[in-house]
């Protein structure tokens, strides 16, 4: 194995055509309550808009996955997120998302960076589902 086999670094940008505490507020909703996969199907997660709350995924029936932490919350420009994440074998994940306003909107910018054990199926996909979840923030705030 080499480095590259153990790490991770996904960078994604959107923009928005939207005030910077909408998209930031809408930004926490897609992380929480409105999580989905791809295929839209609810993951059931929960989000802690707080420094050291939890970032997790409420399967029901007390079965549940933490995904992380956050890290740092800045309302309206930055969002951090590490831990586990979606990977439930020996890695670590910090996940930044800066909100950035510029002439007519914001610009996002969600950085996802792994290392560890990855599996090559998650770092396939993980492109795919971040991308649906900034395509998605988008639909929603310029609705």
């Amino acid at each position: 194995m080499n480095l590259d086999d153990l790490t991770m670094d996904v960078e994604q940008r959107i923009e928005i055509k939207g005030a910077p505490d909408k998209v930031f507020g809408t930004m926490l909703e897609h992380f929480g309550k409105r999580f989905e996969r791809p295929d839209g199907e609810s993951m059931n997660m929960i989000l802690e808009p707080k420094a050291g709350g939890r970032w997790y995924r409420d399967r029901g029936k007390g079965i549940e996955h933490l995904w992380g932490f956050v890290q740092v919350i800045k309302p309206p420009v930055l969002l951090e997120l590490s831990g586990p994440m979606f990977m439930s074998y020996p890695a670590i994940n910090h996940m930044e998302v800066k909100v950035e306003e510029i002439p007519g909107g914001c610009k996002v910018t969600l950085r996802h960076r792994a290392i560890g054990m990855i599996d090559p199926e998650h770092r396939k996909g993980v492109g795919t589902g971040w991308g649906h979840l900034l395509t998605e923030l988008k639909k929603d705030c310029e609705k």
